[in-house]
């Protein structure tokens, strides 16, 4: 990937490239190049609210993304090469309306109870 220019407004580190579409002849986009691997809830809280900003937004734009997400968050992100520790749970909040969000919850040991660790959601805010 190029460098930013210099009146970037915004800068995209190597290491996080932006979605973009699957150059080997796939029709949909790629969130992570290769496979990513978060081992803990520290992983979790650094890495996937980037990946999780890019499947955000690809559920607007993507109807087929949208749909497999909808039905199987957690599966779509393991199939797009983004792997969770056991204890994580994502779920898909509001897939029918304007704003849609995505949660992702942690699961404790010996306990029916999740802790949310933290939640996207696209808000449109107009100014002028």
């Amino acid at each position: 990937m190029s460098t930013n220019p210099p009146n970037a407004l915004i800068t995209v580190p190597k290491a996080n490239p932006p979605a973009r579409r699957d150059e080997n002849g796939g029709s949909g986009f790629r969130l992570v190049n290769g496979d990513v691997h978060l081992g803990n809830r520290k992983d979790v809280q650094t890495r996937l609210p980037d990946i999780l900003g890019k499947a955000l937004a690809l559920i607007w734009i993507d109807k087929e993304f949208n749909d497999q997400f909808s039905r199987d968050p957690q599966g779509t992100m393991t199939n797009h090469g983004v792997h969770l520790p056991e204890n994580m749970v994502i779920e898909f909040q509001k897939p029918g309306t304007d704003r849609p969000r995505i949660v992702v919850y942690e699961r404790r040991p010996n306990s029916k109870f999740k802790l949310r660790v933290f939640y996207l959601q696209l808000v449109m805010m107009a100014g002028r």
